[in-house]
């Protein structure tokens, strides 16, 4: 990977773990995430009339990441309700880590080098000892693990999904825009329940602007990141979210920087060099 990648795909997954962290600091997260999910397909209209509509070949991508990730997200929430965030979604990123490799080499033809592979490794491990440290204050129930197991493949194949798709669409920008939409008209129908678009943006636009600024900057990032380089180790290397988040909660919401933080901090930042000379 070129310099410039890793850069971009970690500018990505920094952006990824700030909004999450202003969604889930919020009185009402899931109103906030659906707000910025709507805030998100506001802003992405008017670009379109910038960037265009992606190639007619990347449009069963978008209906396939689109299905998906909505499988993904409701995956996870069912299993948040058994195990926690801290626990849940490092496994799930590690499990989409792990697959996504066989499934770039398969589908895409990606082939990676004894290097990527020890990168990949340790980010993997990385989000393990995040998820080990927090089944330390909140037990991991066996029945969770249908739903983790459920959203880490899901996740795993909207990955290949939009790498494909951003190399169809020709252009990453319109490809991001369409499925930011897409995906925003799926979980608002997903999460009717909350209110109509207009009380939801009404309500909660002062988080849902830059949490959606923010979201579509990272998308579009790493989907730029997939045209140009190998999937599987770009893929890992965003997945360093969760590590970026656990940095945030440490400054920002004061949360104990343990000994068992300080490995996955080590092992993802070892991660990067290897990544880079994969």
């Amino acid at each position: 990977m070129e310099t410039i990648h890793v850069a971009a795909a970690l500018l990505s997954a920094v952006l990824h773990a700030g909004w999450n962290a202003a969604v889930k600091a919020n009185a009402r997260p899931a109103e906030a995430m659906a707000a910025q999910m709507l805030m998100s397909a506001v802003i992405s209209l008017p670009l379109l009339l910038w960037t265009g509509l992606p190639e007619p070949a990347a449009w069963k991508w978008v209906a396939a990441s689109t299905l998906t990730n909505t499988v993904a997200v409701t995956a996870l929430l069912k299993a948040y309700e058994l195990g926690g965030f801290g626990i849940v979604y490092p496994v799930v990123r590690a499990l989409s880590v792990v697959l996504v490799v066989p499934m770039a080499a398969f589908l895409a033809g990606d082939r990676l080098g004894l290097t990527a592979f020890f990168g990949i490794a340790l980010i993997v491990g990385a989000l393990a000892l995040l998820a080990y440290s927090a089944n330390r204050d909140r037990a991991f129930p066996p029945r969770a693990l249908l739903w983790v197991s459920i959203a880490g493949v899901a996740t795993a194949v909207y990955v290949m999904c939009d790498a494909r798709g951003a190399r169809a669409a020709g252009s990453p920008w319109a490809y991001g825009l369409v499925v930011s939409i897409t995906n925003a008209a799926a979980m608002w129908w997903r999460n009717r329940q909350l209110g109509t678009p207009l009380r939801l943006l009404a309500s909660n636009w002062t988080v849902a602007t830059p949490t959606a600024i923010a979201s579509i900057a990272s998308y579009v990032l790493i989907l730029w990141v997939w045209i140009q380089a190998p999937i599987a180790p770009s893929s890992a290397l965003r997945d360093t979210s969760s590590v970026f988040a656990i940095l945030i909660a440490i400054v920002w919401l004061r949360e104990p920087f343990t000994v068992t933080r300080i490995l996955a901090v080590l092992l993802a930042a070892s991660a990067v060099p290897l990544l880079r000379l994969s």
